[in-house]
């Protein structure tokens, strides 16, 4: 079965690049536009692994991480921050907020793909 990932991004451009290479690379995609949807959708249905943008409206996908991260039933769901942050200092505080690995944008979108296979390795290995 293949995994189900959620893109949470306000940039419909972006979302649909993001989407576009994953759905391709054999992940079932579900999206969502901002903070608030990502944790309905999140509390509806966990998702495998969230590719989060930072800058959300509504509420910062620094305060989805740690609100996923505080509750026991999505606590293990892996966690890509992608972003246009790209100061050391943004790195640091998205990866000890929780998040499992950080892509700045501009990205590769062949890297990203890497990188979701990468962190869902680590999270669910056969």
């Amino acid at each position: 079965m293949p995994a189900d990932v959620l893109i949470v991004e306000d940039e419909p451009d972006i979302r649909n690049l993001v989407v576009h290479h994953l759905t391709r690379d054999g992940f079932r995609c579900r999206t969502a536009g901002s903070g608030a949807e990502a944790l309905a959708r999140i509390r509806a249905a966990a998702p495998d692994l969230v590719v989060l943008d930072l800058m959300l409206p509504e509420m910062t996908g620094l305060e989805v991480c740690r609100r996923l991260r505080a509750d026991p039933a999505t606590a293990g769901v892996p966690i890509i921050m992608l972003t246009a942050k790209t100061d050391e200092v943004d790195r640091i505080v998205g990866l000890e907020m929780g998040a499992d690995d950080y892509v700045a944008k501009p990205f590769s979108p062949k890297e990203l793909v890497a990188r979701v296979r990468a962190v869902l390795r680590r999270a669910r290995p056969d």
